[in-house]
């Protein structure tokens, strides 16, 4: 990986250059598990690189599997006169009394006390008939039918949208109601959402949108794609700034060209949170371009101290993503949403589109409703997921929506936020291990770091380490992947190229979500150890005597 190397090599690193994240992290690996260093034999690698929990919520998994065996009691309840194993949907009649007997039957029994809760909640706490939402849950939970309506199930869109006024709104003002699409995680509900506002004119080859940096590789990616071939602003967070954007770089959003900003709070790779300063700012910029599209991808919300979202502030210009999948540890699951506030910027973009783009699209919808040009956004997103033509199966499946729905329930319901609280404990007790092993100390008060992601910004921390003249020569002498090859090869530590996220700096993400402490321990000391090497390359080749035992 050292410079001057030519042919192959510089194709390879021209390959390797090119490549997502995401992808050149099966580079790493393979980098980690071969090569010819010796290594123990039980020695293992430890991938802090792709962001999937280690941990995952366990009291409304048991619910899923309790209800679904109340489901199944119900379902023989019709066809019992037939062996063959033929079962029927559940009966509506009398559906809570059996509930009840079930919940004494199963007394003690993981997942039953939990889900005699939930019924109470709802009943009781949200004013909704505890029989429908129980007849919603089983049927839902036996996919004994289609998605109906096809953008969410009834009760589970009133359900998941309580949970998203908790944690995405909280004590905010909010003005309105807002609706929920349930999407296969919140990769399709990127997929969906460029891909309707580009069949919809919003956007279009050679618009223009920006895009808050660092984020979420996909987002940098898709507007570069033939389908769309937009042009993009970066706004920039600066390590500097402790992550957050300048007035002058949200200044940016001001330009008329500037058709949409998507940006992830908290942000990946560095997880922190918009502060309330920027939030209100944006928020003012809106109200000077009330045709200024938003979009936030909010899926790490849930692991910050006293979230709010964009869409709080600016609900009638924002689209809210969110996923389920980090918070729950349910990323198999692929369990998202979109919320669009029912008066909203996107709707009247639609109805202002000149006579022969709405004529196109009267004709794409009519084969869906007989009031085509009245069809909502968000609804379009739903017709659109299935080609329009499909429509009628559209909808996420039946038993996905289901847990879900348990999720935000164990959620609503824990309010003391002790689980929310753990997890909390937990990765940031992690942080503090990786960082002790490398010699640095973090103030802790930032109340908007989150730290599901720390960056190791190798520019930053080595200046701040060692000095400007050290990390110019760090600059100058290394690849900007190489010391994550390195680190790969020799200690078996897997990173991502935070300059994939489009960092300013060459840098590695470290997801400190799945892995154990002690493992965070081991990737710090492989860290310090590299760091140390180069400090006595740069000794040696500068004649400089620096401390590689200070690092601060």
């Amino acid at each position: 990986m050292a410079k001057g190397k030519s042919g192959n090599g510089d194709k390879d690193k021209a390959g390797l250059a090119a490549l997502s994240p995401f992808e050149l992290k099966d580079e790493l690996i393979k980098a980690a598990g071969g090569g010819a260093v010796a290594r123990p034999a039980n020695a293992s690698m430890l991938n802090a690189g792709r962001g999937n929990p280690n941990f995952l919520a366990t009291i409304p998994r048991h619910g899923f599997w309790q209800l679904g065996l109340f489901a199944m009691r119900e379902s023989e309840r019709s066809f019992a006169y037939m062996p063959e194993g033929v079962g029927g949907f559940p009966k509506r009649e009398g559906l809570t009394e059996r509930f009840e007997l079930f919940v004494r039957e199963n007394k003690g029994v993981p997942g039953i006390s939990f889900l005699a809760g939930a019924v109470s909640y709802v009943r009781d706490q949200l004013g909704l008939s505890a029989g429908d939402f129980l007849y919603e849950m089983c049927e839902g939970i036996l996919a004994s039918n289609y998605p109906v309506p096809d953008r969410m199930l009834k009760l589970s869109e009133l359900i998941v949208g309580q949970y998203l006024r908790r944690e995405m709104i909280g004590e905010h003002p909010f003005v309105g109601e807002f609706d929920v699409f349930a999407v296969e995680g919140g990769t399709a509900a990127m997929t969906y959402i460029f891909n309707t506002m580009r069949e919809n004119h919003l956007i279009k080859p050679g618009d223009t949108i920006a895009l808050g940096m660092p984020i979420f590789t996909p987002y940098i990616e898709i507007p570069r794609l033939n389908d769309y071939q937009l042009n993009v602003v970066n706004l920039n967070a600066a390590v500097e700034n402790n992550w957050q954007y300048s007035k002058k770089e949200l200044d940016k959003l001001r330009d008329p060209k500037v058709k949409a900003f998507f940006l992830v709070n908290p942000s990946n790779p560095p997880s922190v949170r918009i502060n309330d300063e920027s939030l209100e700012y944006i928020a003012e910029i809106v109200k000077e371009r009330p045709d200024l599209i938003l979009l936030t991808d909010d899926v790490y919300g849930t692991f910050a101290d006293n979230f709010v979202s964009l869409f709080a502030l600016a609900p009638k210009n924002t689209i809210l993503v969110y996923s389920y999948s980090k918070y729950f540890g349910a990323t198999g699951w692929r369990l998202g949403t979109i919320a669009t506030h029912r008066d909203n910027v996107l709707d009247r973009l639609i109805g202002e589109l000149p006579k022969e783009a709405k004529k196109e699209l009267h004709h794409r919808y009519e084969s869906i409703t007989t009031e085509p040009d009245k069809l909502k956004f968000i609804d379009r997103l739903v017709a659109d997921s299935r080609t329009v033509a499909l429509n009628h199966t559209a909808g996420l499946s039946t038993p996905q929506q289901v847990q879900m729905v348990l999720f935000s329930l164990f959620s609503l319901m824990d309010t003391p936020d002790a689980y929310k609280n753990a997890l909390k404990r937990l990765i940031r007790s992690r942080k503090k291990a990786l960082f002790e092993e490398i010699g640095l100390t973090f103030p802790d008060d930032d109340e908007n770091q989150v730290d599901y992601y720390t960056i190791l910004d190798m520019e930053y921390l080595g200046e701040r380490a060692f000095g400007r003249e050290f990390v110019d020569w760090l600059l100058k002498n290394t690849e900007p992947q190489e010391l994550l090859f390195r680190l790969a090869a020799d200690a078996r530590v897997v990173l991502l190229p935070g300059l994939g996220f489009g960092t300013a700096h060459p840098s590695g993400r470290v997801s400190l979500a799945n892995l154990n402490e002690s493992d965070y321990r081991a990737i710090g000391r492989a860290v310090r150890k590299l760091i140390e090497e180069y400090v006595e390359r740069f000794n040696s080749a500068t004649g400089k005597k620096l401390d590689k035992s200070k690092v601060k």
